[in-house]
């Protein structure tokens, strides 16, 4: 007769790495994996526990890879400890920003170049192999396992591949660069001196404009924000041909994001409201494909 698993408090507080009794706080927010804090001889710790997600593409040997190497990039907090679906690093004293966080140009200044030096120095810095991202096979990938899965969403999926491939056309070739990936608001945290970007789940090769549309998708930037955040990070004004490579990778974040979503909607166990999270990013969606076609 087998025993059953630990569940994954259990599972953080049975850690070889503390020098006492713990008693891990589960953390509120991740719809990936399970978080908490743990606090051992005075020290506090943040403790991922989640293992492979393979329909979402995410890979623990690809994540923890980029978070060490982001480490050593200083834009991430410290791993400390890894082993076969727990990740441990250092806790951040701080709070994660909020959509309206980004909507000022202040704290863009202080943002763009942090995902510079993710895209710059990471990749230098990672000693195994990793990944790449590649929003438009995500997004064929997605629909593939929505169409395996049963999903209610079946009869938009032509549809929204056309457009995805449209968009594919419009971005054309690339310059790589080591993405994040995932660049929604709660993925940066404020200390009060400085930002830490935190989660590489999703981290990979990928255009630079990925980055740069998603946190536009993501944060409901407005023209004048897009303007200086796309000339911040190249250095001068935009053309009217990066604007439209960039619309184009603008639109496809969201569009990975809603599917990521429906995908979810039938694979994940955690509590969660992923249809109104389907719903909102399909509306994101459909306003940056309006915003391309202009």
């Amino acid at each position: 007769m087998s025993l059953p698993s630990p569940s994954p408090e259990e599972r953080v507080a049975g850690l070889q790495i503390w020098k006492g009794t713990v008693e891990p706080v589960a953390l509120t927010g991740g719809i990936t994996n399970t978080n908490f804090m743990v606090e051992d001889a005075g020290r506090r710790y943040f403790v991922r526990v989640g293992s492979d997600i393979p329909v979402h593409g995410v890979m623990r040997f690809n994540e923890l890879a980029a978070a060490r190497a982001a480490q050593v990039a200083g834009i991430t907090p410290a791993v400390l400890h890894a082993e076969p679906g727990v990740l441990v690093t250092e806790f951040i004293e701080g709070r994660a920003l909020r959509e309206e966080d980004l909507r000022d140009e202040a704290m863009l200044r202080r943002v763009v170049p942090l995902v510079r030096t993710c895209h710059q120095e990471v990749a230098r810095r990672i000693s195994a192999p990793v990944l790449m991202f590649w929003p438009f096979h995500v997004v064929r990938h997605y629909a593939q396992i929505l169409r395996g899965g049963g999903s209610n969403y079946l009869e938009r999926l032509p549809g929204l591949l056309e457009q995805a491939d449209e968009l594919e056309r419009a971005v054309g070739p690339i310059s790589p660069v080591f993405g994040h990936n995932d660049l929604l608001p709660a993925n940066f945290l404020d200390d009060g001196s400085r930002l830490w970007l935190v989660d590489w789940d999703y981290a990979g090769f990928n255009s630079p404009l990925f980055d740069l549309g998603g946190l536009a998708a993501n944060c409901q930037l407005e023209p004048g924000h897009e303007a200086f955040l796309l000339e911040h990070y190249f250095g001068s004004p935009p053309d009217a041909s990066l604007w439209h490579a960039y619309r184009a990778m603008k639109a496809i974040s969201a569009l990975r994001e809603a599917m990521w979503s429906m995908v979810s909607e039938i694979h994940s166990s955690i509590e969660f409201d992923f249809a109104a999270y389907t719903q909102e990013n399909l509306n994101r969606f459909a306003a940056a494909m309006a915003e391309y076609e202009r």
